[in-house]
């Protein structure tokens, strides 16, 4: 059924006729961007998306992961280990936790390919890197890596060359410290040279963090060198660019959790890397492993060549490594004696390689669009683990992801402000994957083998007039497993977990209104959006956690998604502004007996607000997100939920008023987060009668300044 109506709306919507002849140069510019950049003929649907750039990502940036900078995103949950958001940072957007979220950096993927999630801690500040950033919530246009089953996220981190400076040299020097010895340090500089342009960042971040021992101790960086040709006959131009980026991170382990009756004598309870011991005079006494540290580097190459032949051929072509090592070290089996110190220490570790290549090609017509592409990648890990410095397991996790995809647009009606699109996109993915030598969960022998082959299709319809927009959507996307998927069934001897198969429904109508109408000041945007999201086998967590700390997951046959999705953004005067969402949703899985339960870490309804003060340099922000209570577990325990919270933050910035224009400028910041102190917890987990929860920090100030030259 679902198959047919797909097949039925193509020849539905494509008999609609253009009755007016098109603007070819309105229609050029909608798909062209400045400069050489090949930009994707797919309608980016507003009203499932939202669009953060530089300045949104940096005035609230006090060293927190990525996922904390999206908080204005509809839908977002954003929590962390430490209770700070700058160790271990988890988001889940309409209930789907990261691993189901398609995340890439520059159209190259960023999420692991055998995990499927993006480890932020390794790639610390990168806020500051990011030119602009797009939340795309449900299946989206087709992306590289694994495919999106409740968002993607796509950073453009290349430097905006249009944007910089007239000068040849340009700096930002950013500081910023705050309670729980909480410091980042960032500098970036960039420069132009007629045709030349070159780049850098480097970020350090520490935090003792709001958790007892949860500390962090990161630093990234970000290089750039780019060559851009002069725009040549008929806009021919080529652009060159060489990225590299990354970081290192040491964080004290806090994924564990505690219990209600230990958080309510002291919720920074962290007991990880706690041991009892036997003291001289018989005493039992609690000691800490100084050592009980996560540690990791990454590093990322990309080499960007773009291409624009003519006004309608265009070509990108990207080539890209990455290279990861690191583990973690616990006080597992020994303990601790006074005479002889810790034993039983053991590390589990992991080297990985990722490379690839991804083309993809554009053709401009006077009415219609279309985009094709090929993108692979090779991954290769190799897992170890050591007890005492003895080996213990060697395991192999290698994956070939490899993805053909065609994109069309048309405008079918053209005629002044009034315009009708029609967007099919499809896209062929082959994923071959294969785990052999030894298990990190069982320390034995466990091979595995298994190829997928996917076919992702995608409809949409646009309209718009004089500030209207109405469009509707159908995709299907498929999903592979992950390694721990595979690895828990082996420990528990059950069947090998299915596939998952998403069919989303999203139905989204937005108004713009600007002064020139007879609101006069006021202008912004409202609208709506409608979403139906239905899987088949979706895994869904279970509440437990693995061994290596993943959530478990287990297949369910049937099981939905849906909601409402409002947003708005109201300019009242030129120095005040008001802008949220509000999110109503049902999430259910079907049980064998044919009712229907509540699906676990998915809250029935969410909201966002932000009013925006700002006059002769000084900018007040006062924000807050209200998120319901949402069950731990797929069971409907009332014993096992995490209880509803509002948490509001305010910021306080001000430019310095300095009159010379060679001067650099330099801005005050202020930042306090949770600023009416709420105890809340963002996540949790369960299972049996346990129930653990991960408290966040309470209120916690930070200031500093930021200076460009």
């Amino acid at each position: 059924m679902r198959k047919l109506i797909f097949l039925l709306l193509i020849p539905l919507v494509t008999t609609l006729n253009a009755q007016e002849t098109l603007d070819t140069a309105a229609i050029r510019k909608q798909f062209v961007l400045d400069e050489v950049e090949v930009v994707s003929s797919s309608p980016v649907f507003s009203n499932q998306s939202n669009e953060l750039h530089a300045a949104d990502l940096q005035q609230d940036n006090i060293g927190q992961n990525l996922p904390y900078l999206l908080s204005s995103a509809p839908a977002l949950i954003a929590t962390s280990d430490d209770g700070l958001g700058i160790g271990y940072t988890y988001l889940h957007i309409r209930g789907t936790d990261y691993t189901r979220i398609n995340m890439t950096i520059n159209d190259i993927p960023l999420n692991d390919p055998e995990s499927q999630t993006v480890f932020w801690v390794n790639l610390t500040d990168m806020g500051s890197s990011v030119n602009s950033l797009r939340v795309q919530r449900g299946v989206g246009s087709s992306k590289n890596g694994s495919s999106a089953f409740g968002a993607s996220i796509n950073l453009l981190s290349l430097m905006d060359e249009t944007a910089l400076s007239d000068r040849p040299v340009t700096a930002e020097l950013q500081f910023t410290g705050g309670m729980y010895k909480t410091f980042r340090e960032m500098l970036t500089i960039s420069a132009r040279f007629g045709n030349w342009h070159i780049g850098g960042r480097i970020s350090k971040v520490n935090s003792d963090g709001y958790i007892e021992r949860a500390s962090s101790d990161l630093i990234s960086y970000q290089t750039e060198l780019g060559w851009t040709s002069p725009v040549g006959a008929n806009g021919k131009q080529t652009a060159v660019t060489l990225l590299s980026f990354g970081g290192s991170e040491k964080t004290y382990m806090a994924w564990y959790g505690i219990d209600a009756e230990t958080m309510a004598y002291n919720r920074r309870f962290n007991p990880a890397g706690l041991t009892t011991y036997t003291t001289e005079d018989g005493q039992e006494a609690l000691i800490a492993y100084p050592d009980q540290t996560d540690n990791y580097r990454q590093h990322h190459v990309q080499l960007h060549i773009r291409h624009r032949f003519n006004l309608s051929w265009s070509l990108k072509a990207t080539a890209h490594y990455t290279y990861g090592r690191g583990y973690y070290q616990m006080a597992d089996y020994g303990g601790f004696n006074p005479l002889t110190g810790w034993a039983g220490i053991t590390q589990d570790g992991l080297t990985n390689h990722l490379g690839g290549a991804h083309i993809q090609a554009q053709y401009l017509h006077e009415r219609w669009s279309t985009q094709f592409g090929f993108s692979g990648q090779y991954y290769t890990c190799d897992h170890w683990g050591t007890l005492d410095q003895m080996p213990t397991y060697l395991g192999l996790g290698q994956k070939t992801d490899a993805n053909l995809y065609a994109r069309f647009s048309e405008y079918l009606l053209h005629r002044g402000q009034e315009r009708l699109m029609l967007y099919e996109d499809l896209q062929y993915r082959l994923v071959d994957y294969r785990i052999d030598k030894t298990s990190e969960y069982t320390y034995e022998p466990f091979y595995f083998h298994k190829t997928y082959h996917f076919v992702n299709p995608k409809l949409g319809i646009e309209y718009r007039n004089s500030g209207h927009e109405l469009t509707a959507s159908f995709a299907m996307a498929n999903r592979e497993p992950t390694r721990s998927n595979f690895l828990e069934a082996d420990i528990y001897k059950t069947s090998m977990p299915a596939s998952e198969r998403l069919y989303d429904y999203e139905l989204g109508y937005n108004y713009h209104f600007d002064p020139s109408a007879a609101s006069r000041n006021i202008h912004g945007s409202v609208g709506v959006n409608l979403y139906f999201m239905d899987y088949d086998n979706q895994l869904v967590a279970t509440g437990d956690i693995s061994r290596l700390s993943y959530p478990t997951l287990t297949n369910v046959k049937t099981s939905y998604r849906t909601g409402v999705e409002l947003q708005y953004t109201l300019h009242w005067t030129k120095w005040l502004q008001w802008e949220g969402n509000l999110v109503f949703s049902r999430n259910r899985w079907k049980l064998t007996d044919g009712t229907w339960n509540t699906i676990s870490f998915s809250p029935d309804w969410t909201a966002y607000n932000a009013l925006d003060f700002h006059i002769a340099g000084f900018t007040g922000i006062i924000s807050n997100q209200i998120v319901s209570s949402q069950y731990l577990t797929n069971a409907q325990n009332d014993a096992a939920k995490l209880k509803a919270y509002t948490v509001t933050n305010l910021h306080l910035s001000y430019l310095l008023p300095i009159r010379n224009p060679k001067a650099p400028k330099i801005t005050l910041r202020c930042l306090i987060n949770n600023l009416f102190n709420t105890e809340y917890c963002s996540n949790g987990g369960a299972a049996g009668d346990d129930v653990w929860y991960f408290p966040q920090a309470t209120i916690n100030v930070h200031a500093g300044f930021c200076v460009r030259w």
